[in-house]
């Protein structure tokens, strides 16, 4: 046994010098001067790791929290092609960020997230609170940080308006933006789309049969992004909103609204992270068409 401890202790003092494997032949005369050696060279190493976690540096996290990054999981045109089976899951996702929004697999309604919580909005109408183990074929998500926080005192007469509002406010059009606006909204109309099944059509053909939802004096959240123009076909330029209530019973994707005196938030992010699903599905599609007019069918 005190043999075998030894080896073990040599095999050990081998890993930790490296230049030691060069080392042929080691005679039992020499090995307590080695054993010292690795004795020191753990002390050592016992030092350095409690000395990374005793000052805050995350010496096991892969992906450290980070501030104004933009996450992406997949592009937006292999989901207008139909790949809409991914393999990030919501655990992994909220590895990424606390707001955000996108769909599940199968595409199997909307999604939003926000204070780290993340809700599905089927065609049902209903908003249902994500399982950490369901999945995401296309999100994008962010921990927000606002750096602007106002009250909108216009009155925003519809979506366009408040589009040209919010491009007022941004003056870097190379970087992205989180927004999120909270408050009662006079009107929103939102929609969301059912879950497919293989083999799966295009999303220009999804949208024909969306369900639309109505409403009136609501009191909610719209969470959404901003994106340059130069990601066309990996995300979709400008702006993209979802909505839910505050009772967290009903939302979708945003296609109309009004409003006036409500919160709005401003996120500036300066960096982009994107992860590509792992799938065969995604492999194999033809990602080399432009599909702008296809954007713009389904975003309407």
């Amino acid at each position: 046994m005190k043999g075998f401890c030894k080896a073990l202790l040599l095999a050990l003092l081998l890993y930790l010098h490296p230049k030691d494997r060069l080392i042929s032949v080691i005679t039992y005369e020499n090995l307590n001067n080695c054993m010292m050696k690795m004795i020191y060279s753990t002390k050592l190493l016992i030092y350095f790791v409690a000395i990374l976690l005793f000052s805050g540096c995350s010496v096991w996290q892969i992906s450290p929290k980070n501030e104004d990054v933009f996450y992406q999981a997949s592009t937006i045109n292999a989901l207008l092609a139909g790949v809409y089976d991914g393999d990030m899951t919501f655990s992994r996702l909220k590895q990424h960020g606390d707001l955000g929004l996108g769909t599940l697999n199968q595409l199997d309604g909307e999604m939003i997230g926000f204070d780290g919580k993340f809700y599905q909005i089927k065609t049902d109408g209903k908003a249902y609170l994500i399982a950490d183990s369901l999945k995401t074929p296309f999100a994008q998500v962010t921990f927000f940080t606002p750096d602007t926080a106002l009250k909108i005192k216009d009155s925003i007469e519809d979506y366009d308006h408040l589009k040209s509002y919010l491009e007022k406010m941004i003056h870097a059009k190379n970087i992205f933006y989180a927004f999120k606006m909270k408050g009662v909204f006079s009107y929103l109309k939102t929609r969301s789309v059912p879950a497919q099944r293989k083999p799966y059509p295009p999303l220009v053909d999804v949208v024909k049969h969306q369900v639309e939802f109505e409403f009136h004096n609501v009191s909610g959240t719209m969470v959404g992004f901003w994106c340059p123009a130069y990601v066309k076909g990996i995300n979709v330029p400008g702006f993209h909103f979802h909505f839910i209530t505050n009772d967290r019973k009903a939302g979708g994707h945003v296609l109309a609204c009004r409003m006036q005196n409500v919160t709005l938030e401003i996120d500036p992010l300066t960096a982009f992270y994107m992860v590509l699903p792992k799938g065969s599905a995604f492999n194999k599609t033809d990602l080399t068409q432009s599909k702008e007019n296809e954007i713009e069918k389904v975003e309407k």
